[in-house]
């Protein structure tokens, strides 16, 4: 690659990545992906660091004829925890399983382990899989979101999803066409988060 292809392919990927923002699941919109680019977006979450290779994530795809199923198991995790809930509240709680073309949990299992790698990095390589799937997405046009809450740890949730002892929903995936987007949040300044050892903050 010459000197010239490389700075364009720097730019371009650092826009991508300043340009990449949350977009809630309510303000996400048919179309989303196809198969092809279904498919590409998986191949770049493979992509992920992996220590070992031991593939401790997975993504549940939610297709449309299971969606009302899990909006019954999003209102059953909050009777779970409040069974005083009212049927408005229980409403909106099913209605999360509706929004967005594509939905996704994101598993990870900690029994995909050696003694050399804990849990954490187990997590880590997760969020670089969905860091990877959610720019690849955006170069792609779509938005992208990540939503979780109380209900993914709910026995009954868990139970419904098939979920083993050992795996955790760490957070549900949407990717769909940006109804509306809100302004760009700014992003924290380099100095922010970087410290050089030695030195006093």
């Amino acid at each position: 690659m010459s000197e010239t292809d490389k700075d364009t392919a720097s730019r371009l990927a650092s826009h991508l990545m300043a340009s990449r923002q949350t977009v809630l699941p309510k303000r996400l919109v048919a179309p989303g992906p196809d198969a092809a680019e279904l498919a590409q977006l998986f191949q770049a979450a493979a992509a992920a660091p992996d220590h070992d290779l031991i593939n401790p994530w997975r993504f549940l795809i939610i297709p449309e004829h299971k969606r009302a199923d899990l909006g019954e198991l999003f209102a059953a995790a909050l009777l779970e925890r409040d069974p005083s809930a009212s049927d408005e509240q229980l409403e909106q709680a099913r209605d999360k399983a509706l929004r967005a073309p594509l939905l996704m949990l994101l598993i990870v299992d900690e029994a995909k382990s050696t003694a050399d790698i804990d849990l954490n990095e187990r997590v880590l390589s997760a969020g670089c899989a969905v860091q990877n799937l959610m720019l690849l997405a955006n170069a792609m046009g779509y938005g992208s979101g990540l939503t979780s809450g109380k209900a993914l740890k709910a026995s009954c949730f868990r139970a419904g999803l098939g979920l083993g002892t050992s795996e955790h929903a760490i957070c549900c995936v949407s990717v769909g066409t940006v109804s509306s987007r809100k302004p760009l949040k700014p992003r924290p300044e380099v100095q922010q988060f970087t410290r050089i050892w030695g030195e006093d903050a």
